[in-house]
């Protein structure tokens, strides 16, 4: 299937690894042009010349804190001198810490906030206005199953991905007449560094085996077993691609069925 994405410029925040990794090469895979940024300046250099060997594309790529409202005016300014104005902007970001409401004061709402809500609805003031004058754009969030099932131990997580699926979702009312699609894509249980952290500190808090919470874990998804990056990156390249035409204002759990609710 031909997605139409042949040298359309895509950014994509937190792609040194995991799931925004995958996403940036897929989409360089359909042919797109790709900007990367994330915090390790050594990981995001690797993610970079890994796309480049595979897919015979350069990847571009930029330092990037999605936390730090001036980096990511920086990085938006990079990415356009690299590659150009996007065409699709892809708003990948780790997750905040995890743990109950009462081990989070208000420095971490701050800051989880700053992360997650925050730092996409700035990523996406930068995207937009190209996307607008050009009357075609794309725009993805990647936000967690939490949002259709909230996850126990992950309230901030739960809470600012759920703000970021109402801003996404106002985005898609707002912009559906300039040709701009915004839609949220939400991983379930995924093989990705974040997951292997969770599991971890939830075996160090209950004294459990990682083997067992994560069998746990296994146990509540019909298909049996966690996905791989790449299985939610083909879902963002599809998103992203000229086949999407008429899909905005969407929350696409991509989690195995893991989230039981009918909608």
């Amino acid at each position: 299937m031909d997605l139409g994405l042949e040298n359309k410029v895509a950014w994509i925040s937190g792609a040194s690894k995991g799931i925004g990794l995958a996403v940036a090469r897929e989409l360089a895979r359909e042919g797109a042009r790709v900007a990367l940024g994330a915090r390790g300046a050594e990981a995001l250099a690797q993610a970079a010349a890994r796309i480049g060997e595979e897919t015979g594309r350069r990847a571009f790529a930029h330092a990037l804190d999605m936390a730090d409202a001036g980096a990511i005016a920086a990085w938006t300014a990079a990415c356009r001198e690299g590659v150009g104005d996007a065409d699709i902007l892809v708003v990948n970001a780790g997750g905040p810490p995890a743990g109950p409401h009462d081990e989070h004061g208000a420095a971490a709402w701050r800051a989880a906030a700053d992360l997650l809500l925050h730092g996409a609805v700035a990523l996406a003031e930068a995207a937009l206005p190209a996307m607008k004058a050009s009357r075609w754009g794309r725009v993805i969030f990647m936000t967690s199953v939490a949002v259709k099932q909230p996850i126990d131990g992950l309230v901030l997580s739960n809470s600012l991905r759920a703000a970021v699926q109402g801003y996404a979702r106002s985005l898609a009312n707002e912009l559906g007449a300039a040709g701009v699609t915004v839609n949220c894509v939400a991983p379930g249980w995924t093989r990705t560094e974040r997951v292997a952290e969770l599991s971890e500190a939830r075996a160090a808090a209950t004294g459990r085996a990682v083997a067992d919470i994560e069998e746990e874990w296994i146990r509540a998804i019909p298909l049996g077993r966690l996905a791989s990056p790449r299985e939610i990156a083909a879902v963002v390249a599809f998103l992203a691609g000229e086949r999407a035409s008429y899909v905005t204002g969407q929350m696409i759990a991509v989690d195995g069925g893991h989230a039981r609710s009918l909608f």
